[in-house]
């Protein structure tokens, strides 16, 4: 940076480190944005343009070397095609580096940004930007307004100005949520089903003596669904390795992988990570590796030869756990460089199953203490809601006032192979991470009892009820499952079944409110069987319906009945509000937030 002084050369500045800030870059990467235009965020520069009356209004992401704009208005060519500049005309990037707002009247006075190429190039004299945060309070980018001469920035405008960084950052971290959804659903698949076969096995060999059994067949398990090679190692009284079993995706190489396992009895160094696992009890990671590793942890030449056949480019290696925590062996698992490189998510697994390992290798207590892969399902809480042309959907989350994680409630949407759309809403008790765990169970069995199916909704919700009580699954759960018909003209049909929810409301085109009310029934998840009706109504053009969670109407000095009516009122009217204005309209309403609350609201075009 220069003095400031006429005459003096600019010179390049070095980024602020916090930019390269690897879980920051990971968060922005998962934004899923980029150097193009999003509706939702060029709504906030116009928002910002407009209330603050500046020329330029920036939602601007910022990365290690570049910041880009998925919303801007009033950019000057060739900056507004490109959605993008180099640092060396980022102001925005200060705003990361001091995570506080930055205003400045006007830039040129200021040694921080004074040399800054954006004031001549960009025409950026008064600046004002509020930062963008992740959950985590990461500082994504900023939310700036900008004008090309100086201006006092009054206490209104910052005020307003923040606010509508609070709402970007949240749009941000949705965002963020939706973008992994569909991976954290494919993992939280893979993981049921894994500890689901685990679980199996170890129940098949309960009492068995038969340890080789109980080793070739958690080996089989792992392979190919965890790894493409595993090797199961048990230890003698020595603390070294006694048996070892392994096992390839590929049969080709049975022979090789065998022979490794018969090696590695032998022919692990001290600086092994398998012998530490074995030593110390702790898990390692090795999320990128290379043959080098296995050179450095084996003392046979041919260790090296056959890994380099087997493949080998990331691994894990996790104890196996007895009674007390004594470490009777370990799980090594192998990626070659074809697959996805282990990461934490991974190692939480392995770890699970080297318990549950360890629980059948010493033929005690089948089931300890549940690992539930709820983390994952609080990032895909918030499903990718179906486009569908004769409905417009949206739908919020909003967690209770004193937290941020996901507890019971939960929303889907989805589109039948016949076109049909199903929608469901529900609660299950609690509000920790077991009850997020157990939220994610309830949804995945509601998806996987429903789709493509053409049965009644009311139907839908037995069945759901039978595999509930067959699989034996603790779960107690409101819940609401509706269909619709989407017709391209005219009315849609709609059928719904209420589980002990509240009942949803239909705001019909007019104004007028109708809750679908029916005959009471029990909960999910009860003892006994039940049976369910089904009811019907219609959706003209302009009718909304909504769904939602108790908290959207309960509170300790009311009852559910006067809050229903409460709601009722004050949807009453609304139909000609965009459908997002009015879920922001009614989670804006909750005064005080004692439970989380889920909405999703269905607008017949």
């Amino acid at each position: 940076m220069t003095d400031g002084s006429p005459g003096t050369a600019r010179r390049s500045i070095a980024p602020p480190s916090v930019l390269g800030d690897p879980a920051r870059l990971r968060a922005l990467a998962d934004t899923g944005l980029d150097a193009a235009p999003d509706e939702a965020f060029d709504r906030f520069a116009r928002l910002v343009s407009d209330l603050l009356d500046v020329p330029v209004a920036l939602v601007s992401l910022v990365s290690a070397d570049r910041q880009f704009f998925p919303g801007a208005v009033g950019l000057p060519e060739p900056w507004s095609e490109r959605r993008q500049t180099p640092l060396s005309h980022s102001f925005c990037q200060h705003v990361v580096d001091i995570e506080v707002p930055m205003v400045l009247p006007d830039a040129r006075l200021y040694p921080r940004v004074r040399d800054n190429l954006a004031i001549d190039d960009l025409g950026v004299v008064a600046y004002a930007g509020m930062p963008l945060t992740d959950l985590s309070g990461r500082v994504l980018g900023s939310l700036c307004a900008i004008d090309n001469k100086p201006r006092a920035w009054t206490a209104a405008q910052l005020r307003t100005l923040a606010d509508l960084a609070a709402a970007c950052s949240s749009e941000l971290r949705l965002r963020i949520a939706l973008d992994g959804a569909q991976e954290a659903r494919r993992r939280v698949v893979q993981a049921h089903e894994r500890l689901e076969l685990l679980a199996g096995v170890s129940e098949t060999l309960a009492g068995t003596l038969d340890v080789g059994t109980a080793l070739r067949r958690l080996a089989a398990t792992m392979v190919p669904l965890l790894a493409d090679w595993c090797l199961l190692t048990l230890i003698g009284p020595n603390g070294l390795p006694r048996e070892v079993v392994s096992v390839h995706r590929d049969p080709a190489r049975a022979a090789d992988v065998d022979r490794f396992g018969e090696l590695l009895r032998t022919g692990l160094s001290p600086e092994s990570s398998i012998r530490a696992v074995l030593r110390t009890g702790q898990p390692r990671l090795g999320s990128m590796a290379s043959l080098a590793d296995v050179t450095r942890g084996t003392t046979d030449p041919e260790m090296a030869s056959i890994a380099s056949r087997l493949g080998i480019a990331s691994y894990l290696s996790v104890p196996v756990r007895g009674v007390g925590g004594t470490v009777l062996g370990a799980i090594t698992l192998v990626n070659g460089g074809q697959r996805q490189q282990f990461d934490d998510r991974d190692l939480l697994t392995a770890v699970d199953i080297g318990r549950r390992a360890g629980q059948a290798v010493g033929n005690s207590s089948m089931y300890g203490e549940q690992r539930h892969v709820a983390e994952v399902l609080q990032h895909s809480m918030l499903p990718r809601l179906p486009v569908v042309a004769e409905l417009e959907l949206a739908a919020r989350y909003q967690p209770a006032a004193d937290r941020v994680e996901v507890g019971g409630d939960w929303y889907d949407a989805f589109v039948q192979p016949d076109g049909d759309v199903i929608a469901a809403i529900g609660d299950v008790a609690g509000h920790d991470i077991e009850a997020a765990a157990t939220m994610g169970q309830l949804r995945n069995l509601v998806r996987g009892n429903a789709f493509g199916r053409p049965d009644a909704v009311g139907s839908l919700l037995s069945n759901l009820d039978g595999a509930i009580r067959g699989l034996q699954l603790p779960i107690a759960a409101t819940a609401t499952l509706v269909r619709i018909c989407p017709q391209r003209a005219g009315v849609h049909e709609m059928t719904w079944s209420n589980a002990g929810h509240p009942p949803a409301l239909v705001v019909r085109l007019g104004g007028a409110v109708e809750v679908l009310q029916g005959t009471p029934e029990p909960l999910l998840g009860l003892a006994r069987p039940s049976p369910r009706s089904s009811h019907s109504t219609s959706l003209a053009t302009g009718d909304t319906l909504l769904l939602y969670t108790d908290g959207l109407i309960e509170r300790r000095d009311r009852s559910i009945d006067e809050g229903l009516a409460e709601l009722a009122g004050r949807l009453t009217g609304t139909d000609t509000l965009p459908l997002d204005d009015l879920c922001d309209l009614l989670l804006a309403s909750i005064q005080h937030r004692e439970d989380d609350t889920a909405l999703l609201a269905v607008r017949a075009r």
